[in-house]
């Protein structure tokens, strides 16, 4: 801001000179005292001019609310773009309508597949949309050192993006083993931050008491793996913020609400985590999270402070989050504030958004996002039919127990078939099926193979190349033929999700940046989606309750309870070991 934009700032506060843009006639949302006001709302320079009453305010332009109310931009405290399989302008132009002027966005996903190269891309394309994009630096390439990824970023490699003026902090800090017992490297990336000035963002699934206590004393300052009540409280004790997640396959909202109460309401913040188009288009974003805040039994001023001031004051937004003068114009009119309907959203004082239809999904020049370098991300070696033998020395086994609605899975034991060889035979009439993660970006040839329970498939295979976070291909089936037809073609698209029957392929959705977004539109993804979901059911027998990929790309997440699977195989993270398939 230069001197004659600040004076005219000042000029139009005090009524001196017209607004840029007045909102008149608008039930306005005081965030601060926990009001709704009747008020007149004064816009000059992308910035809030002034709060005056009823009839005082002159503009060039005005805008008569009509008795709706008026609220502050929506924040989405933790997403990853890449999980909707979108680029950053397009979820931009869907989530625009529906209130969400910013998001935190932790790029870890293309980051794992491509390094420093796919963060540099996603800080230029985020330019594509008038949707402020914040930008958290992976602090986990990969995630932890139990599989194989595109790209590992040490504390060197962090050491000179963490300073930019793109990044807001440290991402996600998954390997909480690493914090609580002093790894090296999270030690040094810690202190990195510290050094720089920076945020953390928390990971911790399950950890409690002392370890908590061990955790939060980093200064790691949020946590979106909150699954209880019990763990929401304990941590907002230590001082931590709770980001209360609901994203297309993790659905903890509602079971989170009943621990917030008006006490420790301010330390509570709403977030998404991974979102697909299909969610938004069926269920909306923030707006849809508010409904549901409300729904529950929370009042809608504290509902909304925990998708606006809150995310504010957690990420150190200290230009927006509320209305008042000097703030960005970020501002949301919306029809009530029990659905949260929205109607009209202005970025910056410009109207971007009217009636669910984006007007403005840009408030600057276009960047130039070069993304030639994610388009080659697929090396795998000496994948065969023969890869994906299962021999068993015990008929009993581990398995990898699915549950809907959740990332968390559970370890279970089962008994299977086997052949005279030793080798796993599938039994029809048991829903236990062979799962395989194939390494795509080193060559190193690595197949991990074991067993799901739960998935629900009959036939056929299903394979995909966004399997969180280091993106390996990870693929279910019920024949070793039809897994290797559905694998061979993601290789052959550059990626994406193919469903397979009787060595035929039935549906796929390429998804060429990276093996893991799209370059098309959300509704063309979004159809995509559907198409997939229908035929996973309809055809492989997918257990209908499930999210057929968002729940299978989670199988090989190496940080999320109990079992999982890598390239490099059966993981217990519970006790943070490899283990053998066979349970005895």
């Amino acid at each position: 801001m230069n001197r004659e934009t600040l004076e005219k700032l000042i000029d139009a506060a005090a009524g001196r000179v017209p607004a840029d843009l007045v909102i008149k006639g608008g039930i306005v949302a005081d965030v601060y005292s926990g009001q709704f006001v009747e008020k007149d709302l004064a816009v000059c320079g992308g910035r809030i001019a002034a709060l005056a009453e009823p009839g005082t305010c002159d503009g060039l332009e005005v805008f008569d609310a009509g008795g709706q109310y008026v609220l502050p931009g929506f924040i989405d405290s933790h997403i990853h773009i890449e999980s909707s399989f979108l680029t950053p302008g397009e979820l931009g132009r869907l989530l625009l309508p529906l209130g969400t002027c910013t998001i935190i966005a932790d790029p870890h996903e293309i980051v794992n597949v491509c390094g420093i190269a796919g963060l540099k891309y996603m800080l230029v394309a985020a330019r594509d949309t008038a949707m402020d994009v914040k930008f958290m630096l992976p602090s986990c390439v990969p995630a932890a050192p139990f599989e194989n990824a595109g790209a590992v970023l040490d504390s060197w490699a962090l050491s000179e993006p963490i300073k930019s003026k793109y990044i807001l902090g440290l991402g996600e800090l998954m390997n909480y083993p690493g914090v609580v017992y002093k790894d090296k490297e999270v030690m040094e990336k810690i202190l990195l931050a510290k050094a720089a000035g920076k945020q953390i963002d928390g990971h911790s699934p399950g950890l409690t008491g002392r370890l908590l206590n061990a955790y939060a004393a980093t200064s790691i300052h949020t946590d979106h793996e909150c699954s209880t009540p019990e763990e929401l409280t304990e941590r907002v004790a230590l001082g931590m913020y709770v980001l209360l997640r609901q994203g297309s396959a993790c659905h903890d909202l509602r079971n989170l609400l009943p621990a917030v109460t008006a006490e420790n309401s301010r330390r509570c913040v709403i977030c998404s985590d991974d979102y697909q188009p299909t969610t938004v288009f069926e269920q909306g974003h923030l707006n849809n999270d508010l409904r549901i805040c409300v729904e529950e039994g929370l009042s809608p001023m504290t509902a909304l402070r925990m998708a606006t001031l809150n995310a504010a004051e957690c990420f150190r937004l200290a230009d927006r989050g509320g209305l008042a003068p000097g703030l960005r114009a970020d501002i949301v009119i919306a029809k009530d504030v029990k659905d949260f309907k929205v109607s009209r959203v202005y970025v910056r004082g410009v109207l971007c958004a009217e009636n669910g239809v984006v007007v403005a999904n840009r408030l600057q020049a276009a960047g130039k996002s070069d993304d030639r370098q994610l388009r080659s991300s697929f090396h795998v070696k000496d994948f065969s039919e023969a890869r994906l033998k299962l021999k068993l020395k015990s008929d009993t086994v581990w398995v990898i127990d699915l549950t809907s609605g959740r990332i968390v899975t559970g370890k279970g034991k089962a008994t299977v078939t086997r052949d005279e060889s030793g080798a796993f035979v599938r039994d029809d009439s048991v829903d236990i099926a062979k799962i395989a993660v194939v390494e795509r970006h080193l060559g190193t040839g690595n197949v991990g193979v074991a067993l799901l329970r739960g998935y629900g498939i009959q036939a056929g295979a299903v394979a995909l190349s966004v399997a969180h976070d280091s993106h390996n291909i990870i693929v279910v089936g019920v024949n070793d033929a039809d897994m290797v037809c559905g694998v061979n073609r993601l290789v052959e698209i550059g990626g994406g999700a193919v469903l397979v029957k009787d060595g035929q392929v039935i549906e796929e959705m390429p998804l060429p940046l990276g093996g893991i977004m799209s370059d098309q539109s959300g509704e063309w993804v979004d159809a995509k989606l559907k198409a997939i979901d229908h035929k996973a059911v309809a055809e492989l027998g997918v257990n209908k309750k499930l999210e057929p990929l968002m729940s299978l790309c989670f199988m090989s997440l190496s940080v999320i309870p109990e079992l999982k699977l890598t390239d490099m195989g059966l993981f217990d993270v519970g006790t943070f070991n490899f283990i053998p398939l066979e349970a005895e």
